[in-house]
């Protein structure tokens, strides 16, 4: 189904794969009458010329990318604007597009989310932007019918931001590096490795593209095969892929840790353009005669059978007939990394979803980027007809990607076909995907043709007690089981047609509905803002030595992002940095907040010219004892914050918040063995905090201890490749050395961290 090479390869006129090694130069002279040289061979990737193309520094080794567009949703752009405000913002120097997809439920908060919405819409005519109202598009599915271009690069702020089945290099990224394109700077990272996805064969009847990219999750995520890589889909199986089914493969590649994805092109992608009315945007893409690829992911897509990932990782991945074939072991075995992921904050089994020695799940959910294009909900409607769901506990909610595409379900009677099952149809929206809708009862289980299924990713909360269950799976299969009333059913156990129906765009309903500047500004226009939006606290730049405290300790596998701040109806707070602080570790260690707050005391007398020592008197003490080796640390050198400690912190999201958050709360570095993601990294580094790395099994210090890193701002300065700090042993009046480091830095991530955030390095 999916194997993984063990070396690079070199592809060969598009088909042949060639591993690395001594015979290789012989076998691709012998095919093609040419020498090999191995960077040419790197050189001609579709990847390498999409970012020669946009490449300001002249140097392929440290890239340094302008974007030739840019998208947020409704719980990043008020936070991006802000920032860029903050910084001199005039204009929008590129087209922008604001959707407002995911906080559309206007229902959290009183008046907030639509408040966030007016802030964009009245940014969209001050600065010259596009703004999609609510319920319109979801952000990527807009992103695809009106953004995309063959050969062009799109930043958005959001992880899922993934546009390569149609030739567009996309990446997801928090919210400051958007700033940094919106005042004109740029994307700075080294050349990434390529790994192609070699694809052969035809998925046979009830396999979607869920089941494929499910399929390639399992295989590369707990390895990091293509980690911070760009994934290149090519090889003769491409050409059997309709234009949806590659775009559903490609969402979903955010959840390998890959960097970014794109696709060789075809007639398929050609069509895809031509629909939209944008057939000038199409470009033929395809890897040169010989190019080379640091690894290779062979998928056999004629051996891909329906999928099923677990709870609660989207890397926890099954085929459905595996599943049903060993139920009692893979669900205790379910139950046991459950107990990793929820800390055993609940009481957590799967055990009474076996009735009769079948799974039985209680709803199911076809939404979003991934689940809500217009095939894959024509062949749920297909597999539905003449089914219902019953009248018992089960439920089916469908959420098209589109109004475009829910129009088209109407016009074809797809729609009415789902309706007549009892399944529901809404409106698109984000908030089964992260937890703002559709959240069901407690200890059920859901099953969802979305992009992720981390612990309380579908709303439910371990600090009251409420725990539920998500299981990603494709359309196809979801709609097999609801047939069978929430039996679990893999869609290749249906046996009527699943049909090929042509999809016509309306853009009347976009072009009647959704605001376009045209990239024309208007600073006349005043600025909507609501009592929730407010602006970013006052951060202090990096002082000479640091005091940290550490204020939480994570040691799960991989933490993610939804776990540093959660996401779901706490989402509503993200234009209030303070406001959302208050969430901050809130599912993970409800203890941190106020821990945090005790340590920024200091830190805010400090600031404000006062001795740190007489609002925390902890600080007294702490300052006494590294004194014995540092006699001269004061209050007018050392600044105190706090940082936390996790093996693997950032995985999923690219929210911003999730730095920003412990920013915001005093903190000044976290310390990991690694970094689950570039984004989240940066999105530290932008927000002015240290991300320190420790070797694994090194561990001088627990939650709670003190700790000191004296020349911390003459580290970052010269560069340093070790970095001393101390435990602070009050009980023994001393210090313990033990060593960190930062990781490679660009000279202006340097200087970001020592002035203490992006907005203080941008501020005039």
């Amino acid at each position: 189904m999916v194997t993984l090479s063990d070396s690079g390869a070199y592809l060969v006129n598009g088909r042949e794969l060639i591993p690395d090694g001594a015979e290789a130069s012989a076998a691709i002279k012998a095919k093609t009458g040419k020498d090999v040289v191995k960077e040419d061979a790197k050189r001609a990737t579709i990847a390498y010329s999409i970012l020669k193309d946009h490449n300001t520094s002249g140097n392929m080794d440290k890239l340094k990318i302008r974007f030739d567009k840019l998208t947020s949703h409704d719980i990043t752009f008020v936070g991006i604007i802000q920032t860029a405000r903050a910084s001199g913002l005039t204009k929008f120097p590129m087209p922008y597009v604001l959707t407002n997809c995911h906080n559309s439920l206007c229902a959290v908060g009183g008046t907030i989310n639509e408040d966030d919405h007016m802030f964009g819409l009245t940014c969209a005519k001050k600065y010259g932007g596009v703004y999609v109202p609510p319920h319109q598009a979801v952000i990527h599915q807009f992103a695809r019918e009106m953004l995309a271009g063959g050969g062009k690069m799109i930043l958005g702020s959001d992880s899922h931001t993934r546009y390569g089945a149609l030739g567009t290099m996309a990446m997801g990224e928090g919210g400051p590096e958007l700033v940094k394109q919106l005042l004109n700077q740029t994307y700075d990272i080294n050349m990434p490795g390529v790994v192609a996805v070699y694809m052969e064969g035809e998925p046979v009847k009830g396999v979607g593209p869920q089941d494929v990219a499910l399929a390639i999750i399992g295989a590369v995520f707990k390895n990091g095969y293509v980690k911070n890589k760009v994934m290149e889909f090519v090889g003769p199986g491409v050409k059997n892929l309709s234009a949806d089914f590659r775009i559903g493969v490609d969402v979903m590649t955010t959840e390998t840790t890959c960097l970014s994805s794109i696709w060789q092109t075809d007639d398929n992608i050609k069509e895809f353009y031509d629909i939209h009315g944008r057939s000038a945007d199409y470009k033929e893409l395809n890897p040169g005669e010989v190019a080379y690829y640091d690894g290779v992911i062979k998928v056999d897509l004629s051996k891909v059978r329906p999928m099923i990932a677990m709870p609660f990782h989207p890397s926890n991945t099954y085929t459905i007939e595996e599943l049903n074939a060993n139920l009692e072991d893979i669900i205790a075995e379910t139950e046991k990394r459950a107990l990793v992921s929820l800390d055993g904050q609940v009481e957590y089994s799967l055990k009474s979803k076996i009735v009769n020695g079948k799974f039985m799940v209680d709803q199911g959910i076809i939404a979003g980027c991934a689940g809500g294009g217009f095939e894959n909900i024509c062949a749920a409607a297909d597999i539905l007809k003449g089914s219902y769901i019953g009248s018992d506990g089960f439920t089916l909610s469908v959420y098209p990607a589109s109004m475009p595409v829910y129009m088209e379900l109407i016009r074809n009677g797809a729609a009415a076909t789902i309706l007549e099952t009892g399944a529901v149809m809404k409106t698109a929206f984000c908030g089964p995907c992260f937890g703002a809708g559709d959240t069901p009862a407690n200890n059920a289980f859901s099953i969802r043709h979305s992009t992720r299924n981390f612990p309380n990713r579908e709303g439910s909360k371990l600090q009251n007690g409420q725990i539920s269950s998500v299981a990603l799976m494709d359309a196809r299969s979801i709609a097999a089981t609801a047939a069978n009333k929430g039996v679990l059913t893999p869609a290749t156990d249906f046996d009527g047609e699943i049909g090929k129906y042509k999809y016509h765009f309306d853009s009347n309903i976009y072009a009647n509905r959704v605001f376009d500047s045209h990239g024309v500004a208007d600073p006349s226009v005043e600025i909507q803002f609501g009592p929730n939006i407010k602006d970013w606290p006052e951060m202090g730049a990096l002082p000479e030595n640091l005091v940290l405290k550490v204020v939480s300790e994570i040691h799960d596998p991989v933490t993610t992002t939804d776990e540093l701040i959660p996401s779901g109806e706490t989402s509503s707070y993200r234009s209030n940095p303070l406001g959302l602080a208050e969430f901050a570790l809130s599912r993970k260690d409800p203890l941190y907040v106020g821990r945090a707050k005790e340590v920024q005391k200091a830190e805010k007398a400090r600031m404000a010219g006062e001795h740190p020592c007489e609002v925390s008197p902890w600080a007294k003490d702490v300052m006494n004892t590294i004194k014995t080796e540092f006699a001269d640390v004061s209050k007018d050198n050392t600044g105190f914050g706090s940082t936390i400690f996790a093996v693997k912190p950032g995985d999923g999201s690219a929210r911003e918040q999730a730095a920003s958050c412990q920013k915001v709360l005093g903190g000044w570095a976290n310390i990991a063995n690694e970094y689950a993601t570039k984004r989240y990294r940066s999105n530290l580094i932008n927000w002015g905090m240290l991300p320190f790395i420790i070797k694994e099994g090194e561990l001088p210090f627990k939650n709670l201890d003190y700790l000191f890193v004296p020349g911390i701002k003459k580290a970052v300065e010269e560069k340093a490749d070790v970095i001393k700090a101390y435990k602070v042993d009050l009980e023994n009046n001393s210090l313990k050395e033990f060593e960190l480091t930062l990781g490679e830095l660009t000279n202006e991530e340097r200087e970001i961290i020592l002035k203490g955030c992006l907005i203080n390095y941008n501020r005039v």
